[in-house]
Formats: C-alpha cells, structure tokens, sequence
C-alpha cells in the first residue's frame, strides 16, 4: 500500500460545526437604552414598596424631618405593636379565609369549564368560549351597582360569602382562557388509551387531565390568590362590620383611626401587602411557565 493511500485511509478529527462557534461566542448583550428603560420601570415599581417597608421602621420624627432618608435608628416598635393588635390578625384571617376559598372555587370550577370547551364538541361551543373572552373586558368596577343588588337580594351582604362568590365568578374568564390551550394540547391518543383500559371521564379527568395540566392550574391558581387578597372595591360594598373586613379594608380603617401616625400606618400597611408579595414573588417562574405554555397551546 503506498504512503499516498494510508494518508487518504487515515480518519480526520471532525471540523467544529457551526452551533459549536457559536457558543464559543461571547454573549451578545442588548442595546443599554434597554436596560436603562427597564431599570426605570423596576424603580417605579419598587420604590414606592421599599418606601412603605423602610417608614415602617421609623419613627413620625424622621419622617417629617427627612422623608426620604433611612431609618435612624431603626425602630421596630411599629411593626411589634401591629402584630400584637388581635385586629390584625382578624383581618388578616378573613383575608386567607376569602383568598383561599376564592382560588379553589376558581381553579376547580374554571377546570370544569375548560375541559368540557377544549375536549368535546357541541353546540354553542364557540360561543361559550366567546363569552368567557369577553368577560376579561367587563370589569368589576362597572358591574358593582347591580352585583350589590343581587347580592343584597341573596342576603349576604355583611357575609364573606357576599365576596368570596362574585370573586370566583370574575376570576373564571382568565382561568378558562389560560387552561383551555393546555387541555387541547393533551393528546387524543391519550384519552383513547384510557378509554381502552376502561377508565371512565371523570377518572380521566383527574388521573390525566389534572396532572397534565398542572402548570397552568398552578398559574391561576397564584392569580387568584393573589387578585383576590388585594380585592379593595367589592369588600367595600359587601362587608360593613369590622369583624368581616379584609385587610385591604383594614388599612383604610387603621390610616383614619391613626392618621397622624404614619410610621404606625405605613407598618400596617406593609404587613397587610407581604403575604401576597411573597407568595407572588416565590412561584413568579411557576406563573411565566404556565402564561407561555398556554401561549404555545
């Protein structure tokens, strides 16, 4: 064999592909005009919620004489002094009361719905969906006059149930429209397969179904919960005695009893907003994952 021929036989390393160069490459970064945009949204977003937080732990003194500086000293006296006041604390169980029952009549509900719309095909269908769509553009605050009424009609004003009932009735248009797309993207081979193994609709629903789809019920679910703690109109309508205020409610009632208070206010009034900060704040990705799957369904 010549020379010529075991160079030619010999194996070659692998030229680098292209995908390869590029992760080589360093990461392009965006225009600053960009960042500098969007770190001026964050700041109007948080800064108001760090300004509440921090005149919390500083006395009416430093407030007035220097409103924007930080606490010195600190002073945690506001914040002890809430979290011992046993109104607090009812407010704050009416609000978990009314959040909790609210997010699981959204989510089982809308459910429901949305498993009947994006798996069967009956008549009116596309007309149901519409109404769901539509729903997202009537708001509560134009519908409260008459929601009052009905309410008022039913015998629940004064009642947490006056809330927690027109609260789950709102939320199920953006429950329906999120968890549509995922039930639709479930596989009808699926279903034929448990249908073959002799698993029923409804054992269906909540063997596969609900597993399936879990990231946008999770989705909703933090949704609810979260639109539902900072709900301030319809409690405003519905409940009259302070044992049944929320804590949005509580806030308002605590400002005007302690108006020349701030620093005592403005602890209340964190406190009443960080459950639904860090509850929102913990499952943020889980709330991404499931608006983009929904979009991609």
């Amino acid at each position: 064999m010549s020379a010529t021929t075991a160079v030619s036989g010999t194996s070659r390393a692998p030229e680098p592909t292209k995908s390869a160069g590029r992760r080589d490459r360093p990461q392009q970064w965006g225009s600053p005009v960009t960042y500098f945009v969007a770190l001026l949204f964050v700041g109007v977003c948080v800064a108001p919620v760090l300004y509440i937080v921090l005149g919390g732990f500083r006395t009416n003194a430093q407030i007035t004489t220097d409103p924007a500086a930080l606490p010195r000293p600190w002073v945690i006296g506001n914040y002890v002094g809430v979290l011992k006041s046993s109104v607090f604390w009812g407010e704050f169980a009416n609000s978990l009361i009314v959040a909790v029952t609210s997010t699981v009549g959204i989510v089982t509900l809308g459910l429901m719905v949305s498993f009947v719309i994006a798996r069967y095909d009956f008549r009116l269908k596309g007309a149901m969906y519409s109404l769901f769509a539509a729903g997202l553009m009537f708001p509560m605050v134009i519908a409260i006059t008459p929601l009052y009424l009905v309410i008022k009609d039913l015998g629940l004003v004064d009642n947490l149930l006056g809330v927690i009932i027109p609260q789950i009735a709102f939320g199920l248009p953006t429950t329906v429209i999120i968890l549509v797309p995922f039930l639709r993207a479930i596989p009808n081979e699926i279903e034929e397969a448990a249908a073959i193994d002799g698993m029923s609709r409804i054992g269906f629903f909540f063997r596969m179904v609900v597993p399936l789809s879990l990231p946008g019920v999770v989705t909703v679910g933090i949704l609810g919960f979260v639109g539902s703690w900072n709900n301030y109109l319809l409690p405003l309508y519905v409940l009259n005695s302070q044992a049944n205020f929320t804590l949005p409610l509580g806030v308002q009632v605590f400002s005007s009893q302690y108006s020349t208070d701030t620093a005592k206010v403005l602890a209340f009034t964190s406190l009443a907003m960080l459950p639904a900060l860090i509850f929102f704040s913990v499952f943020e990705k889980r709330i991404v994952g499931g608006l983009t799957g929904a979009v991609k369904g």
